[in-house]
């Protein structure tokens, strides 16, 4: 009987050392060797899951096929393998203890004392083996979030030692990533940190059995070699990680390292295909050789964090290699558009990209950023909250509905362009209740969109609570609004472009979940092919 075999990622010295970026490259290796592979996340915190979380405090909220708010990490996974995740590619704290005590509210431990041990690690060990008993997969590559040595991170350590030795060596290693820092009045490379960390992992009772090190600078022989003595692995098994240009490289960067083939003989697996990395690396050469250049505008309210937007900025890379272009992404506050400001501030850009959000900061901006890339020509792209202010700025502007307002702003609007959904008006549970996940939608033909992906009928990820309002679809569509885009079950408008424009497309949904390496998004390698068409175009003209 073939067993899945399970790899753990656990992180040491400092956090954000990028072990989702890890585990995506040795997926990808592993893939390209033509095993089946998936990644699951374990976030320590105890929000039952990242749809209630600050974009400030972690980041974008990234959404599966299935309706999962989930890490961000898990964009990278989709990103790196064109392999869609789901609700058991993210377990959180939060979601195992509430699991744990609706157990025992039901009496299932039948009147037991419930513990750490053994019952959080019962079900942490039930949520990471769940991919691997679907019989998907040939191998299932688990992220432990945080740092080793974390409280909160306590119980999945045990569980990983648990696993591992109910699993064997054969089945089950662990990779441990940490930090090779450089003091620069020592002028050398210091490997303490990495020892501290790896004894802290032995006394949660887990041996390291590889080793892979982030570092700015090449770990010569001689620090491998103490790594290896005073960590207790093999030689072969200290893997560097030194710093990429891009998160793109680290694959091939693994591959030389030998990460992958480290893995395999670790895991029994000696009988093996050579990889093949043809796409990948055709997408890398173009993206690091690019013919041409465009600026485009990135209008959001957490501009501040980058992550924030982390799907949006790596959707912008793939269509860019896909268009043979660099794309320089300006990062733009709507708080700081205005009226007056919004020429000085827009006018060297190519393309305009109103972003999604929630609340009503910033809000005003955005509207402005719009008006500015309808009235003079700029090509735009509106997702989620900036395909709604495209609405509110036409039903204002070209309509002149004075007030016209979505009523998440402004509930008592004179003209609510956007509304609440019916079946959210008398939800009071903030978590998990928006529309999400994967809805059809079927696209008007000879439309932008329609052009864009060279078929009728889609499918794409949504996360919002308030809707296009049907009420206004006549009116807008007869002053040049059109919605090219309709939720065949809903009858919701999914899709307003402008008729009259180089290319003007607003969208509820967010495409750029499912933008990957291998298959870049339709919409964004049409809007920066406009993009850069305008750009020409404009170059010309001034010549």
């Amino acid at each position: 009987m073939k067993h899945t075999k399970y790899i753990f990622v656990t992180g040491g010295v400092s956090s954000s050392l990028g072990k989702g970026i890890i585990a995506a490259s040795l997926a990808k290796l592993l893939q390209a060797r033509g095993y089946k592979v998936t990644i699951q996340k374990l976030d320590p915190y105890i929000n039952v899951d990242p749809g209630t979380l600050n974009p400030y405090e972690h980041g974008e909220c990234y959404v599966t096929e299935d309706g999962a708010e989930t890490d961000l990490d898990l964009g990278h996974y989709e990103r790196f393998l064109n392999v869609p995740t789901s609700q058991a590619n993210n377990v959180t704290t939060g979601r195992i203890y509430q699991s744990v005590i609706e157990k025992e509210r039901r009496g299932e431990f039948l009147g037991k004392t419930v513990q750490v041990v053994p019952h959080i690690t019962n079900e942490i060990k039930e949520r990471v083996q769940i991919l691997g008993k679907s019989g998907d997969y040939d191998m299932v590559i688990t992220e432990i979030g945080g740092t080793v040595g974390d409280i909160e991170s306590l119980p999945y350590i045990e569980a990983v030692r648990q696993l591992k030795w109910e699993l064997g060596d054969d089945n089950a290693l662990v990779i441990h990533l940490t930090l090779i820092p450089y003091l620069k009045a020592a002028g050398e490379l210091k490997t303490k940190p990495t020892q501290h960390s790896v004894k802290t992992l032995m006394e949660s009772g887990i041996k390291a059995d590889i080793l892979v090190c982030r570092t700015e600078y090449d770990l010569s022989q001689d620090l491998r070699k103490k790594l290896a003595l005073f960590c207790n692995v093999q030689q072969e098994a200290v893997i560097q990680s030194i710093d990429a240009s891009t998160i793109y490289d680290v694959p091939n960067l693994m591959l030389e390292e030998g990460l992958d083939i480290i893995t395999l003989k670790k895991l029994n697996l000696t009988h093996y295909k050579k990889p093949n990395l043809t796409t990948w690396n055709e997408f890398l050469n173009r993206h690091k050789n690019p013919k041409g250049k465009v600026t485009i505008g990135l209008i959001g309210k957490y501009v501040e964090l980058q992550d924030s937007y982390k799907s949006i900025l790596e959707a912008f890379i793939h269509a860019g290699a896909q268009n043979e272009v660099k794309v320089k992404v300006v990062s733009i506050h709507s708080e700081h558009i205005n009226e007056n400001s919004v020429k000085e501030k827009l006018k060297k850009l190519d393309g305009i990209l109103v972003a999604p959000g929630f609340g009503e900061r910033g809000i005003e901006g955005k509207i402005e950023a719009v008006r500015y890339a309808r009235e003079n020509k700029i090509p735009f792209l509106g997702i989620c909250l900036g395909m709604q202010m495209a609405v509110i700025e036409y039903a204002r502007n070209v309509l002149h509905l004075k007030g016209a307002n979505s009523t998440e702003m402004n509930p008592k609007t004179p003209y609510p362009v956007i509304d609440l959904m019916e079946d959210q008006k008398n939800i009071i549970n903030k978590g998990g209740t928006m529309r999400l996940g994967a809805w059809q939608c079927q696209l008007k033909e000879n439309s932008v969109v329609f052009n864009a992906y060279g078929e009728k009928n889609i499918s794409e990820r949504h996360r919002h609570r308030y809707e296009y309002n049907n009420e206004y679809r006549n009116k807008l569509e007869e002053n040049g609004l059109i919605a090219s885009g309709i939720n065949p079950e809903t009858k919701l408008v999914e899709i307003v472009e402008v008729q009259d424009h180089p290319w003007f497309v607003g969208v509820q949904y967010h495409p750029e979940y499912k933008s990957t390496v291998a298959k870049p998004h339709p919409l964004f390698v049409e809007f920066i092919k406009a993009s850069y068409l305008q750009k020409q175009s404009k170059t010309r003209k001034n010549n």
